[in-house]
């Protein structure tokens, strides 16, 4: 299931079973091609044929193989980009109404979850973690925020002893909990909304990687290796992994890499002792930690990030960063260690669009993308339906390119996060 590059998941490890599904031969016809196997083609496929829209997946390796089934696996409302910010570029009006998608995506997730019986180790909570004393101030104006201008209600802040009988660790001042967040094994999900859009009738094909695509009278052609799907809609939803086929959309991407690892099991006891409540936790530096409980009683966590495209030590580093938040942890192994690439946008907010009025995009998600994928899909498919007003109000977010065009543009980046760095150190 794991990319080449990167040592097997303990979410591959402990993925549900799946068919292999076969690969495109010859020429198949459809209402919608879908390009790409993650939670966001899943999604669009499965709520397209729930419309009754004949619809072809095409996945380049296995489902769920990118980044859907290697994240740190926490569901959130809203996205990588402040929400000030998104005022600042859409207006307040737009910028509410896409958190109020946000939130959307993540009940959505749960009734998914409950109409097809997923089976991806759900749990609710999530605390977003002050490090420093300005991370604080910080909290208590995000909660503001959220329940004068959203109405988004039920976070608390915890601080001292409470604090530390939520999460074992001295390393954080506050926290802000969210219990309308949660968590899942993101390997999982994904293939369970694939196995939902197959009892749906969508046709799934592996091992298809979509090469290039054109235009016949009123109808596209999707062109793989060894076959081609016939179409009235194309939705593209493969990422940093589209390649050639999303040349027009790669330079408003960039792929970052982000790395994850596995404790050995802990025990229930000891497992439950790190953090009782069973939340996920992602603390407030740009260089962020994030980590959780597992279903079999593990540390999961991530906390590193590859701008150069390079792969350093992963499991040691990664490691070293866990036992900084978890002293307790230091005579625990590692048993896996992975890694794999997100895209990332320059203003972090979600990239929605049309390449033309029949061929849709969803990109950008720069990390934040549980939810938003899920949600993602679902307006491609209300949009193809013939109402399009909420996936527009994506399509306004303004983007611009990574400066320096394609030799310059990584190393450009990879100083800007120097910046970055300094900035959690103080």
């Amino acid at each position: 299931m794991a990319s080449n590059a990167f040592p097997a998941s303990y979410y591959a490890a402990t993925a549900n079973p799946f068919p292999r599904q076969p690969s495109i031969e010859g020429a198949v016809e459809a209402d919608v091609c879908v390009v790409g196997g993650g939670i966001a083609g899943c999604s669009t496929a499965l709520h397209l044929a729930e419309r009754g829209y004949q619809v072809a997946l095409l996945e380049g390796e296995r489902i769920g193989w990118g980044a859907s089934g290697r994240s740190g696996g926490q569901v959130l409302p809203g996205f990588s980009v402040a929400q000030d910010k998104l005022v600042r570029l859409v207006g307040r009006q737009t910028a509410n109404a896409l958190w109020d998608i946000s939130v959307e995506g993540v009940a959505l997730m749960r009734e998914l979850i409950n109409r097809y019986d997923i089976d991806c180790d759900w749990a609710d909570g999530q605390l977003s973690a002050a490090i420093k004393p300005r991370h604080r101030d910080e909290l208590l104006a995000w909660q503001e925020e959220l329940e004068r201008d959203h109405a988004y209600v039920g976070t608390r802040m915890v601080e001292g002893p409470e604090l530390r009988s939520l999460v074992a660790t001295e390393r954080y001042v506050a926290g802000l909990f969210d219990p309308h967040s949660g968590h899942v094994h993101p390997l999982n999900y994904t293939l369970g909304l694939a196995r939902a859009a197959l009892q749906r009738g969508v046709q799934v094909y592996e091992s298809s990687r979509a090469e290039s695509y054109e235009r016949q009278g009123d109808r596209l052609r999707v062109r793989t290796a060894r076959g081609e799907v016939r179409c009235r809609h194309l939705a593209l939803c493969g990422n940093v992994y589209l390649g050639e086929l999303g040349r027009e959309l790669q330079s408003k991407i960039m792929s970052v890499g982000t790395y994850v690892v596995a404790t050995e099991p802990l025990g229930e006891e000891r497992a439950r002792s790190l953090i009782p409540n069973n939340m996920a936790v992602t603390d407030l530096n740009w260089i962020l930690d994030y980590f959780r409980r597992s279903s079999d009683h593990r540390l999961l966590f991530g906390g590193r990030v590859s701008y150069s495209g390079i792969d350093p030590n992963t499991a040691q580093r990664t490691r070293a960063r866990m036992v900084k938040v978890f002293p307790q942890l230091a005579d625990v192994r590692i048993d896996y260690s992975w890694g794999g690439y997100l895209d990332i946008t320059l203003n972090r907010a979600p990239h929605f669009g049309r390449l033309e009025h029949d061929v849709y995009f969803l990109q950008g998600f720069s990390g934040h993308g549980i939810a938003l994928t899920g949600i993602g899909g679902k307006l491609i498919a209300e949009a193809i339906a013939g109402t399009a007003e909420r996936f527009d109000m994506f399509a306004r977010i303004p983007h611009t390119g990574f400066p320096g065009g394609a030799l310059l543009r990584r190393p450009a980046l990879v100083l800007a996060m120097l910046y970055y760095r300094l900035r959690d150190a103080l």
